[in-house]
């Protein structure tokens, strides 16, 4: 018995447990993709543009907590994948693309459909191979799906030429073990630092812990909320964090940063110490960081040893895997003697609540989310595109679960929504799962409702039309003297261009428009309870703003409760 390249690559797939692929075909891939059509135990998920088949793979990673696995074809196939790349690698998510690559002996001719797929990745992957080999083919699917899942996760792109997925050899062994010299990811917090990190948060007056998506890639959030519930601490999250900390905890600070809460801002801007668990002092949440934290010891547990001190100075390091060590930090810590910083963070939170407009007969995208998050109970699984709408979701939708929301953090991907809803779906198993979008977004990945309605899954889509591109529409209005330069998408004020009601119909999914506040709820209502896909248009206020927000520049002591 022989094997070909591509049955070496499709077995070791289901060697790592791969269940689930999406993929495009085209000529490099087509071995490939005929083998891949008789191997019953992987289900092909075929997307309409190759973008959204590494979105919908970056997002079922999220979900599922496995690598996620995509393929394109060599060229334009492979050049797709590339914003999908960036986006995983930036929120560090697991993922292995797989891309066709022209025959071996052409590389470096410019042929047809040629580009330096693992030049052009290099910086924005983990690693990267371009198989030369069919011998070493088995042992690089191990090694990637290795690279991708450990340490701080991350992509990982096999650039596979055609020639090799047609060679053959006579037998080939799966490697059970990885050994690379290189790299050995710490995931043990050192025992002096977690006491040093112990001690100080026993001295400490003013503690507050700083929640990162990290908590969630060591699926900690167990662990976490035994430290909150120890140390009766306040605690807020980064965008990529949220519903790690439990909404009805009583000192929960929610969001920080460029559009968190007041109380979270200020209550890290008066902190003496903060802790940071699997956060990397992002600048939309640091804002100026020569005023970040300005009074604090700062304590850092991070799995990735180069991101401790790199923009802020920190003073407790505890490298290794956050569930790890919270767990050994739960085991030495007791509750904090904070009484009088505990109430002064009550009457913070009770002095600056979020806003939901309601009652002036217009439809604002604040009380739309928050009416999703009660009639869904704060448990439904939300992908968000990037802009107003992803910051209101992240305000107003009170998750209670930590695989909850599936956002665009590091890079701020317009077009992820729909993509990210289809994949969600897919590691939910055909549970629904919901799309917050913008009209902007929306249109950058819609052909997707193709690929839902094909696989008939249930993901419901919002689209919040304020007829803008309301996040750079809104930085012009207060820092560009309202000169709205190319973020108006309306033609004219009884023009929908598109009718997305109509053009969700002509992929035969139901949807409707609905421009009445007191049409909000019946319309959710609809949707929640409708089966299979949906998309569901609120026509809301063109001009509302993204408050509390910190200019650019400015520290969180300098966030701005609305315009004046």
């Amino acid at each position: 018995m022989s094997y070909t390249g591509s049955e070496i690559l499709l077995q070791s797939l289901v060697k790592e447990n791969v269940e689930v692929i999406f993929g495009y075909p085209g000529g490099a891939v087509i071995p490939l993709f005929d083998k891949l059509a008789k191997e019953d135990r992987l289900r092909l998920i075929l997307p309409r543009h190759e973008q959204a088949a590494a979105h919908a793979a970056d997002a079922y990673a999220r979900v599922s907590g496995k690598v996620g696995v995509c393929i394109a074809t060599s060229g334009p196939g492979a050049t797709n994948t590339i914003t999908g790349i960036a986006n995983a690698y930036m929120d560090s998510i697991p993922m292995v693309v797989i891309t066709g690559q022209v025959p071996a002996h052409f590389i470096g001719t410019d042929a047809f459909q040629e580009v330096d797929t693992t030049g052009i990745v290099r910086p924005i992957t983990k690693h990267r191979y371009l198989v030369r080999d069919i011998e070493c083919l088995a042992r690089i699917v191990k090694e990637a799906f290795y690279i991708a899942s450990t340490g701080r996760p991350g992509p990982v792109v096999i650039d596979l030429p055609k020639n090799v997925t047609l060679q053959t050899i006579e037998e080939f062994i799966y490697p059970e073990e990885v050994n690379l010299r290189g790299y050995k990811p710490s995931t043990v917090g050192h025992p002096l630092q977690i006491e040093k990190l112990a001690k100080a948060l026993k001295s400490a007056k003013k503690p507050v812990a700083y929640i990162g998506g990290g908590v969630k890639l060591a699926n900690a959030m167990k662990e976490l909320r035994e430290f909150l519930d120890i140390t009766q601490i306040p605690a807020t999250e980064t965008l990529m964090a949220r519903g790690v900390v439990d909404p009805d905890y009583e000192y929960n600070l929610e969001m920080l940063g460029m559009h968190g809460t007041v109380y979270a801002n200020h209550s890290v801007h008066d902190c003496d110490l903060l802790i940071s668990i699997g956060a990397r002092f992002d600048d939309r949440v640091t804002g100026d960081v020569n005023n970040f934290a300005p009074k604090a010891k700062i304590a850092h547990i991070d799995i990735d040893s180069a991101s401790i001190s790199k923009i802020i100075k920190v003073d407790i390091p505890v490298v290794g895997d956050a569930k790890d060590i919270l767990g050994q930090l739960n085991k030495v810590v007791k509750k904090c003697d904070i009484d009088e910083w505990r109430e002064s963070t009550l009457k913070k939170i009770e002095k600056d609540p979020l806003v939901v407009p309601y009652g002036d007969g217009l439809i604002h995208p604040q009380y739309v989310i928050s009416q999703l998050s009660e009639l869904t109970n704060g448990e439904a699984v939300i992908s968000t595109d990037v802009g107003q709408h992803q910051m209101w979701a992240a305000q107003h939708y009170k998750f209670r679960k930590q695989e909850q929301i599936l956002t665009s953090g590091g890079l701020g991907t317009m077009g992820v929504g729909v993509p990210f809803g289809l994949g969600a779906c897919v590691a939910l198993g055909g549970k629904e799962s919901y799309v917050i979008s913008g009209d902007g977004g929306f249109q950058m990945n819609l052909q997707e409702l193709a690929t839902i309605r094909m696989e008939n899954l249930p993901v419901k889509n919002i689209i919040l039309n304020n007829t803008y591109l309301g996040m750079v529409r809104q930085w012009q209005e207060m820092f560009f003297q309202k000169n709205y330069s190319a973020t108006e998408l309306k033609q004219d004020a009884e023009s929908y261009i598109p009718d997305f009601v109509k053009l969700s119909e002509s992929y035969s999914i139901p949807a409707e428009r609905v421009t009445k506040e007191e049409d909000v709820i019946p319309a959710l209502k609809r949707m929640i309870d409708a089966d299979g896909p949906y998309v569901l248009e609120f026509m809301t206020n063109p001009e509302e703003n993204v408050f509390p927000m910190v200019p650019a520049g400015k520290s969180l002591i300098d966030t701005m409760r609305g315009l004046a």
